[in-house]
């Protein structure tokens, strides 16, 4: 028998949901780790700064996206190591932070990067140890974690992938909206101003084509061209 739509509004009518594959056997859909959620929930009182918390989940579904499209790239110090990332801007002073990362910063303020990366690479030190990672992976996670912003080179593939996520996140729809407040900048300006500081400096092809995509996306959506499309309206 076939069952009515079990929404309110549907072209079909009836209910097609028995012919979804199962999310696990679905390529390209992104769910967190149990290790990793562990992980997520220790980082957590360090994240509510900057819109760090948002940032770090979507940077942690690129790269979990990167860690599957790079076999040799180790998800067990990439994931952890774009978790903790961030934590460090939680011994800043959030309008000193927004000064030091602004467009138009003058180097004065170059201190408190590093000191965000420091203090990260120490938080995440206290939060891996007591959840069973083990030394060679923390050493790795700490070492990738400081100088994640002001190392330009890539130590290891691991650390490329870490840095690729991070800046692919700048040109996703919330990196591109988190900057337009920010700033105050309009969406464009905030699309064009991510892209300068993100695309040229990325390590891995993966990453380029991401980044890419993400932008190609931003720019019909926002084009005068998509004001001219019908959107279908739907009687409920």
């Amino acid at each position: 028998m076939t069952r009515t739509s079990r929404s309110p509004v549907n072209l079909l009518g009836r209910d097609v949901s028995a012919h979804i594959p199962a999310l696990e056997a679905t390529k390209g859909m992104i769910q967190m780790r149990e290790r990793d959620d562990a992980v997520w929930n220790a980082a957590l009182p360090f994240l509510r700064t900057r819109d760090n918390d948002a940032h770090t989940l979507v940077s942690y579904g690129i790269a979990r996206a990167l860690c599957e499209m790079i076999p040799d790239a180790d998800p067990d110090v990439v994931l952890p190591a774009i978790i903790l990332h961030d934590t460090g801007w939680s011994t800043v002073d959030e309008v000193v932070a927004f000064n030091a990362i602004a467009p138009d910063r003058d180097g004065s303020l170059h201190h408190i990067v590093i000191q965000h990366e420091k203090e990260g690479a120490r938080i995440a030190r206290e939060v891996l140890e007591p959840l069973g990672h083990s030394p060679e992976v923390i050493d790795e996670v700490v070492a990738i974690i400081d100088g994640h912003d002001t190392r330009l080179t890539a130590i290891s593939l691991n650390d490329s992938v870490v840095k690729d996520a991070d800046k692919v996140w700048r040109v996703s729809p919330h990196g591109i909206d988190v900057a337009v407040p920010r700033f105050g900048l309009t969406r464009e300006e905030s699309a064009i101003l991510n892209a300068s500081r993100a695309v040229d400096d990325l390590f891995n092809p993966e990453a380029k084509a991401m980044s890419r995509a993400f932008l190609s996306w931003e720019c019909m959506t926002e084009s005068p061209q998509w004001t001219q499309t019908t959107p279908r309206e739907f009687d409920e």
